[in-house]
């Protein structure tokens, strides 16, 4: 450097000088964008927070097993959580057969109603109208896309609870068993006693649980092979999957929700716990999954 001429020398730390003047003027340019897009609105009715639980409802056509279809109510069980209220907005999101929208609406608190939309990038995204009184959130829940869903305009009516996870709890004694969402056939034989005419023909069939699922608690005990290997597949399926009912996994099969829906605990309130698993649980859940493998089922005809 110390042969070129004093000009081109005065040039090149003119350069210099613009380009750190250019530096130190962005940077900071950037920082405040940053704070100003973080800075987050004054939180509003904090008591209003939480999850809503309880019934989602539609008229829509019934298609019996045997017999013609009809028009009926369909209830599903929906949650709706309630994560944030500032002046302008209401976020939150819901959980419906195991999937999870988000939403954003607006709160009147004169009226005590809640206006919430969900994104409308599904079929099934629609707008929730509904009111709040003490605990309880109860109104409407209309389809975006009315021709995309079968029943376009539910009723909601939903109690304010509070997911808790215990590892005592199980499904209820009086629990209905039966694998409802996944019929078999079977061929089977007739004889007619007069004549000993013998017929083929075909029964449905639906898996069956044992009273183990009452018994055996995955999150409480260590399990062995000893407890697991004489049950039904249906059985170990039911132990592994109240794991995650009980820390609120959300369940896309309708086989586990049908059963955890018939407690008064089960809260949906995640996609994946998997990180919330105890040791213990973890390496139970692994066990079980050896027994599922290889375990059969035991089937018989029911009727709804």
């Amino acid at each position: 450097m110390k042969n070129l001429p004093l000009a081109s020398l005065f040039l090149l730390a003119l350069a210099l000088l613009g380009c750190k003047k250019e530096s130190g003027e962005t940077r900071p340019a950037q920082n405040n964008t940053a704070r100003k897009n973080t800075a987050a609105a004054p939180e509003i009715y904090r008591e209003y927070y939480g999850i809503y639980m309880g019934d989602f409802a539609g008229t829509e056509m019934i298609t019996p097993e045997i017999g013609e279809a009809y028009e009926g109510d369909v209830y599903k069980k929906l949650s709706l959580k309630i994560n944030r209220i500032t002046k302008d907005s209401v976020y939150g999101q819901t959980i419906l057969d195991g999937n999870q929208r988000p939403f954003r609406g607006i709160f009147n608190n004169a009226t005590k109603s809640f206006v919430l939309d969900e994104p409308g990038t599904d079929k099934t995204d629609g707008r929730f109208e509904v009111k709040l009184s003490k605990d309880s959130l109860t109104g409407k829940w209309t389809a975006f896309t009315k021709t995309a869903v079968k029943a376009p305009l539910k009723n909601v009516k939903l109690a304010k609870q509070e997911f808790v996870y215990n590892p005592n709890f199980m499904l209820d004694e009086n629990s209905d068993l039966i694998d409802w969402e996944n019929p078999r056939n079977f061929v089977e034989k007739y004889t007619d006693e007069e004549t000993g005419k013998t017929e083929n023909f075909t029964a449905s069939k639906n898996r069956i649980a044992s009273d183990a699922v009452f018994r055996i608690n995955a999150s409480r005990q260590k399990l062995s092979e000893k407890d697991l290997k004489n049950l039904r597949k249906l059985d170990l399926e039911i132990i592994k999957n109240s794991v995650f009912a009980r820390h609120g996994y959300s369940f896309k099969k309708a086989t586990y929700r049908n059963f955890f829906e018939q407690t008064d605990w089960y809260i949906p309130v995640s996609a994946n716990v998997d990180q919330d698993l105890s040791p213990m649980e973890k390496e139970n859940v692994a066990l079980l999954n050896r027994f599922i493998k290889y375990a059969e089922d035991k089937y018989d005809s029911f009727g709804r």
